[in-house]
């Protein structure tokens, strides 16, 4: 059974940065995209970045480009989402997911297998 495992949530100020973390088997690692998505209190769940298999393609939600920079880390099968410049618009569940996706269907949740349990992230003013 696939699992994805995130950490890295928790309560910050406005203007931090934070780091959240995915960490999977190395089969799910070496074949699959990574994306993440967040979902916040009343909102639809949308799309913040993704990476391809091989690091070599990547692609944010314009909301966040800029400020979040997604990496993958072979050697530890783990996917990291680098949040800087936080605000409190980008509080939220984030969810870390594993699938075929490529450039083209980064954004969409369909693209994607597996997903983690979630991690809370809260930005405060």
């Amino acid at each position: 059974q696939v699992q994805l495992v995130e950490s890295g949530g928790g309560l910050v100020q406005a203007g931090d940065s934070l780091r959240l973390s995915c960490a999977t088997s190395e089969r799910t690692f070496s074949w699959y995209s990574m994306g993440w998505f967040r979902q916040a209190p009343g909102k639809e769940r949308e799309f913040v970045g993704a990476i391809n298999w091989d690091g070599r393609s990547t692609d944010y939600a314009d909301s966040v480009k800029g400020r979040f920079t997604i990496s993958r880390d072979k050697d530890k099968n783990t996917v990291y989402l680098q949040m800087n410049s936080l605000n409190i618009e980008d509080t939220a569940v984030y969810y870390c997911a594993a699938g075929p996706a490529d450039y083209m269907s980064f954004a969409r949740s369909v693209s994607y297998l597996y997903w983690g349990q979630g991690t809370q992230v809260t930005v405060s003013s």
